[in-house]
């Protein structure tokens, strides 16, 4: 049987680095966009005519870039960073029903659900909670994935920590700082950073759409660091040194407080429901993921 994904975001940083894992492991795969092109098709054209009939698993990465320092963090961008989230999983949740060829969709979302925590270590099991705007947008993301009722197909929540890869995302925005030698962590550095390698990423996605998986996995590396671990991993990946911080109310003034929270927070989390169903992390750690980051 043909292997065709239906990539929701295929033209953003996640979904670029899927496309091409997915290609290269012998899938056929097409794209929603705003802009129509080959292999592609457009929301629009989702809406009006649904899921392809060769599409056998749909996988939903779309979203405004939460962190996007060019963009102020104002009453608009927040509308969008939410309703591009909320809306595309809406749309392939309901598309899905009148798609019974489709035997997996996998939805991205975010692990801000989780309270930071000294000591809780959390695991899928856990219970998730809305306590500001990020949680509660991970909570109405992962809400909108079951949108469409009753579905033929397994449904899979990934819930993911800061991707990190070459071409966007954190390490583009940190790569220069680094390496001229003046990069450090954001604010005290403590707090936890909770990470997965866009390859790890990629291959996790790979295997909840081949083993048929469904309910939530957590899309984070076996390893929790501080930020300050991460930062210190990067510099000696690039030999250069890690001593100077950003203070917390510069990152407050550039994101605002609410968007900050991301940067300044997190909770140890596990991904114990990917490890249990057989999956090997290629990059666990800090070191080795800063390592293949560089060209180590």
């Amino acid at each position: 049987m043909s292997k065709h994904t239906l990539i929701g975001g295929g033209t953003g940083f996640i979904g670029k680095n899927l496309s091409k894992h997915l290609t290269l492991k012998g899938y056929d795969v097409t794209v929603i966009s705003r802009m129509p092109g080959p292999k592609r098709i457009t929301w629009h054209e989702l809406e009006k005519n649904g899921i392809p009939n060769s599409v056998n698993s749909v996988v939903n990465v779309t979203g405004q870039n939460v962190l996007d320092p060019s963009r102020r963090w104002t009453p608009g961008f927040q509308q969008n960073v939410w309703n591009s989230r909320i809306n595309s999983s809406k749309a392939l949740a309901n598309a899905l029903t009148a798609a019974p060829q489709v035997t997996s969709f996998v939805n991205l979302c975010g692990v801000s659900s989780y309270p930071p925590s000294a000591t809780k270590i959390y695991t899928e099991d856990d219970k998730v909670e809305g306590f500001d705007y990020m949680s509660r947008l991970c909570l109405a993301w992962e809400e909108a994935a079951h949108a469409g009722g009753e579905q033929n197909c397994r449904t899979a929540i990934v819930r993911t920590g800061a991707v990190v890869g070459l071409g966007g995302g954190m390490i583009e925005s940190i790569w220069l700082p680094f390496k001229l030698g003046v990069g450090g962590p954001l604010g005290t550095g403590q707090q936890i950073m909770p990470w997965i390698h866009m390859l790890d990423l990629c291959s996790l996605i790979q295997h909840i759409i081949e083993k048929c998986e469904s309910g939530v996995f957590n899309g984070v590396a076996p390893e929790i660091v501080t930020s300050k671990e991460f930062s210190k991993a990067f510099a000696s990946a690039l030999n250069r040194p890690c001593i100077f911080n950003v203070p917390e109310f510069v990152v407050q003034a550039i994101f605002g407080k609410e968007r900050s929270a991301l940067l300044l927070s997190g909770a140890k989390i596990q991904p114990k429901k990917a490890l249990a169903t057989g999956f090997q992390f290629k990059y666990p750690t800090a070191k080795a993921a800063c390592a293949q980051l560089v060209g180590k």
